[in-house]
C-alpha cells in the first residue's frame, strides 16, 4: 500500500527489557514520514504505575519525578494508536520495540494494520562495511549530523528516520527502481547478507 518513504518510525524507553517479565513503557517517541518528509511527531512520557530503577533513570534521563505527573500507559498508547493510523512501522532493533508495542496495545485492545520493519536488520544488509550496527554508529557512518542525546525516544526515532532515508537513497542509487515499496525493504532485511548485492543488481 505504501512506499518505503511513507512510514511511522518509533522508539520506546522502558522500565526494562521484557514486557513478559512485567516491564512497561515509560516513553514513546515517533516520527511520521510521508513521501520522505516529516509530517508529524509524537512524544509522551507515561506513568507505568511503578517506580523505575536508578539504572533506567541514568540510562534514559527519565526520572521518577518526571513520570509522577505523566498520563497512564493506556491513555498515551490510545493516542499513539490514532497517530499510527494504517502506516507501516519502523524501529531500530525492532524486535524490542515490537514486543512492547504489542504488549501495550494488547492491554487496551488496539492493533496496527501495517508491517513492522527493522532498520538495524536493513543496515546489516545495505551498509555491510559499517563497524557495527548500533544506531549512533550507523548515523555517523552515514554522515548524518548529530545534534542531541541518544536514549530519549523522540530523538532516537528522528535519527532512525534519517538513517532510514539514507538507506533508501543508498538503495535507489544501486537499482533502477523509481519508487521503492516498503515490502521490498522488508524483504531485503530478511534475506541472507550474501544474497543482497546480487538481488539488488537484478532489480
Amino acid at each position: 500500500m505504501f512506499n518505503a518513504d511513507t512510514v511511522v518510525i518509533l522508539d520506546f524507553e522502558t522500565t526494562g527489557l521484557s514486557p513478559d517479565g512485567g516491564d512497561r513503557a515509560i516513553e514513546i517517541g515517533a516520527v511520521r514520514l510521508e513521501n520522505g518528509r516529516v509530517t508529524g511527531r509524537f512524544q509522551e512520557l507515561m506513568n507505568p504505575g511503578r517506580r523505575v530503577s536508578g539504572f533506567i533513570e541514568s540510562y534514559t534521563g527519565i526520572s521518577n519525578e518526571m513520570l509522577a505527573d505523566a498520563a497512564g500507559n493506556a491513555e498515551v498508547m490510545a493516542r499513539f494508536a490514532d497517530f499510527i493510523g494504517d502506516f507501516n512501522l519502523v524501529a531500530h532493533n525492532a524486535s524490542f520495540d515490537k514486543r512492547f508495542l504489542d504488549a501495550e496495545f494488547g492491554r487496551i485492545g488496539r492493533r496496527y494494520p501495517g508491517q513492522f520493519a527493522c532498520s538495524m536488520l536493513l543496515a546489516r544488509r545495505l551498509f555491510q562495511a559499517a563497524p557495527d550496527y548500533k544506531l549512533g554508529t550507523l548515523v555517523r557512518y552515514a554522515n548524518i549530523p548529530v545534534e542531541g542525546v541518544f536514549h530519549r525516544a523522540l530523538y532516537d526515532s528522528e535519527m532512525t528516520a534519517k538513517l532510514w532515508m539514507a538507506m533508501l537513497f543508498e538503495l535507489s542509487g544501486r537499482c533502477r527502481l523509481g519508487e521503492i515499496p516498503f515490502e521490498l525493504l522488508y524483504r531485503i532485511s530478511k534475506m541472507p547478507k550474501k544474497s543482497v548485492p546480487g538481488f539488488i543488481a537484478a532489480l
